[in-house]
């Protein structure tokens, strides 16, 4: 089982659905989270996609999982033209997320685009209290023609109003309405509360009067859920299988019946959650399977393969998980249960969404940009690392802590923080190659490049990271775990955690290096203008010589503006905001800038001027770490900061870095406090 890049020429921003139309396979719609949609051939060599609609104006994607979410065209299609969204929109009188709505929509005359001022909003309700996450969401019409979407709790940590245990609203369910049926939709007459149909659920003032009335939302098919974020249908007899993401301990996978009660906040999969409700299992139905967190961190659902291209997959349901990256299926263990078979251990991606085309084939679409086909073969045939770090070429197979010949030593003025590990740094290119500087000086290595880095704790080679630019134009990355003896390392598959010198240490998945390793950072973080103009000492020399004069001259690095280097965090001779202003840009950017993988709009870089990055006085977005009347960054008062908060935490939801660090960077903290404390309103300004 492997899994190939379907499209090689095209790339997305964010992609979080794929669709086809009814009966015609001919051609792909794809929703980025922004809010376009993007139609393309169904065709390995298209190079081109073109947008079918932009609805970015429109869409609000600033809080955490909201945006354009879902898409369906009604099974007529052909006919009528109406295609069916759901996505997350401004609050009326203000830009600020979220209200939810389900929208139908008619394609122009052409067929070509979808005709935006054909809006007719079906459902609109908003996130409710500050909480502004779990929307869902995914959207599907039934062989009768009856369209079902999952909506999550409303956010929040633990369903504090116990949303989805509560029928008299929407949240935490899933929903089924007849589109075609009287304005804005009817009710299908078997659901399970179709007889209080006398006034819809389909406005927050109505889910009011239903709580008033004692009520039950007559769209409601199915409950108890958290945030299902993706389900399907099972094209061989319409059984709905949904992925329903944990809150810190279980991610489940449930068959969705009708009137099912799927136990949340009750129960966390299987598990007690919430001992205050006696956690009494009555009604409650079972999931079908469940994984355990940290393996698995925010399950993505999938499919029940039907296709042809892999016969052993037949009937087996696959997913994924968007955090940790592996790819896993349910068989069926003929007993009345399901087992859970491991695929890929980790695929190295961020899988947001499967799709399944009109021959049953599964897609996976990583949030990075890509989209890829399962095919059957051997995932090791497919850019695999080596088992041995002293096989891969860069390093002396004799002498696997010496670099191979070739690779150059580099250094970057603000490290990133690794739970106090000393760190050495070399890169190589392809011959006759150059590194490029795009607009904003982060540097571009040509296809082929590695990058490899070392790592020490107490003098101690622990490990030894390659981050590899591949052939067919992706990076990834590969964590090679050093032995007692330090005569080699070998490749750590999906991640792991050991104790090395005294301490807890974090070997990353490869899917977890691409959550850092961002495309928004430019992927390889401190190769950067700003990050290498100073001088070192190279060892194989013993002359200093600075790093960009030193690689122009060699022909390893093309044209760099003139910018000055960041400064080095721990020089305390150096004044506190640039210090800090480089602490945040190399610890905090890489995901936090313009089309990070990120929910917040901070601009953490260095080159930004204070009032410029998002975090002056502006309130929390993501929860408030239990401070009161909290801000991102308040100036003079830091004890209210949540940026400063939240770099504080380990083993916490909420801390940041969100992986890889089981220690607090004392100093840095520190920094940022007099930092923080240091500004004054005025500043924002």
């Amino acid at each position: 089982m492997e899994l190939t890049r379907a499209y090689p020429s095209l790339s997305f921003d964010r992609p979080v659905a794929m669709v086809q139309k009814p009966s015609d396979s001919s051609e792909w719609y794809l929703l980025e989270q922004a809010g376009r949609i993007m139609r393309f051939a169904n065709n390995s060599d298209t190079g081109s996609a073109e947008v079918f609609a932009d609805l970015r104006e429109r869409v609000n994607d600033s809080a955490n999982e909201s945006g354009m979410l879902s898409m369906a065209f009604h099974p007529d299609y052909a006919d009528n033209g109406e295609v069916f969204l759901y996505y997350q929109t401004d609050e009326p009188g203000s830009d600020d997320c979220c209200v939810s709505q389900l929208v139908r929509y008619t394609v122009n005359a052409n067929g070509d685009q979808l005709d935006t001022s054909s809006a007719e909003v079906l459902l609109s309700f908003t996130a409710p209290y500050n909480a502004k996450n779990h929307f869902g969401g995914h959207l599907g019409f039934d062989a009768a023609g009856l369209l079902y979407l999952s909506i999550g709790d409303g956010g929040s940590s633990g369903d504090p109003d116990n949303r989805a245990q509560n029928t008299a609203n929407i949240w935490g369910s899933m929903i089924r309405i007849d589109v075609d049926g009287s304005a804005p939709y009817a009710i299908p007459a078997d659901n399970p509360f179709a007889e209080q149909s006398d006034f819809l659920c389909n406005t927050d003032a109505q889910m009011q009067s239903k709580q008033a009335a004692d009520g039950a939302c007559p769209e409601l098919y199915a409950w108890g859920l958290r945030n299902p974020w993706r389900w399907s249908f099972d094209r061989a007899n319409g059984e709905i299988w949904l992925a329903d993401v944990g809150q810190g301990s279980w991610e489940e996978v449930n068959r969705i019946q009708r009137g099912g009660n799927y136990g949340w906040r009750i129960r966390e999969g299987a598990h007690c959650y919430n001992p205050s409700s006696g956690c009494d299992t009555t009604g409650l139905i079972d999931p079908v399977a469940e994984v355990p967190q940290p393996e698995f961190q925010s399950i993505t659902g999938g499919y029940r393969y039907r296709g042809s291209d892999i016969p052993g997959l037949t009937g087996r349901y696959v997913f994924s998980d968007f955090v940790t990256g592996p790819l896993y299926s349910l068989v069926n263990n003929g007993q009345g249960g399901w087992s859970v078979d491991p695929l890929i251990a980790d695929t190295g991606q961020s899988i947001a969404a499967f799709a399944e085309d009109q021959q049953g084939e599964l897609y996976a679409l990583s949030f990075a940009g890509g989209i890829y086909r399962l095919a059957p073969g051997d995932q090791q045939s497919n850019n695999a690392p080596e088992q041995y770090l002293s096989a891969t070429g860069c390093v002396e197979p004799t002498d696997p802590q010496t670099p191979a010949s070739g690779l150059v030593p580099y250094q970057v003025r603000a490290p990133f923080w690794s739970d106090g590990a000393a760190k050495q740094r070399w890169l190589a290119l392809p011959n006759n190659t150059q590194i490029s500087a795009d607009a904003e000086q982060d540097w571009q290595l040509p296809v082929g490049s590695v990058l490899v880095k070392n790592f020490y704790l107490a003098d101690a080679l622990i490990e030894t990271r390659l981050f590899k630019h591949h052939d067919n134009g992706e990076w990834a990355g590969y964590s090679y775990a050093w032995n007692e003896a330090g005569t080699d390392a070998e490749l750590i598959v999906g991640g792991a955690e050991q104790s090395r010198a005294g301490q807890s240490w974090i070997y990353p998945s490869a899917s977890q290096c691409l959550q850092c390793h961002t495309e928004a950072a430019g992927f390889s973080l401190g190769l950067q203008t700003a990050q290498l103009n100073f001088a070192i000492t190279y060892p194989s020399t013993g002359r200093s010589a600075n790093q960009i004069e030193t690689l122009q001259a060699v022909g390893m690095l093309g044209a760099t503006d003139d910018s000055a280097p960041l400064a080095d965090p721990l020089n305390q001779t150096l004044p506190v905001n640039d210090r800090a202003r480089a602490y945040l840009h190399t610890n905090c950017a890489q995901c936090h800038q313009p089309g990070g993988n990120t929910n917040v709009a901070m601009d953490l870089r260095a080159a930004r001027a204070l009032p410029d990055m998002g975090v002056c006085n502006v309130p929390a977005q993501n929860g408030d770490v239990g401070i009161s009347d909290a801000r991102l960054v308040l100036p003079g008062d830091a004890d209210r900061s949540v940026l400063l908060a939240r770099i504080a935490l380990r083993d916490h939801a909420q801390q940041m870095p969100p992986i890889g660090s089981n220690l607090v960077d004392v100093e840095g903290e520190a920094l940022l406090r007099e930092w923080i404390n240091g500004l004054a309103l005025s500043d924002c300004e």
